[in-house]
């Protein structure tokens, strides 16, 4: 796990999620919080070093940002902030 702040980095602009991942953390028993805290503190969750190093240039230059995650029921699931900071969508890859 990455080191992580405590001020947000940045804005998550308006909320959404897929139907998909809506029914994801269901069933995992999980709330979409957590997962949205993580990413607005930096911790990209399951991407490789690449990955980081590009989400820490896009945050510097105010580009997409992308995490993954896992829930506790092992499903994978995206969090994206568009550039203008507008919208940040929780979904599934499949739903990407």
């Amino acid at each position: 796990m990455q080191q992580t702040r405590q001020q947000p980095l940045f804005s998550l602009g308006q909320l959404v999620a897929t139907p998909g991942a809506l029914a994801a953390l269901e069933k995992a028993g999980q709330g979409p919080l957590d997962f949205l805290s993580r990413h607005v503190h930096g911790d990209w969750g399951d991407l490789c070093e690449e990955d980081c190093r590009e989400n820490q240039f896009s945050l510097e230059r105010g580009f997409r940002l992308l995490s993954s995650y896992r829930t506790l029921a092992d499903v994978k699931l995206y969090v994206i902030t568009e550039a203008d900071r507008s919208v940040t969508t929780i979904l599934l890859p499949e739903e990407y």
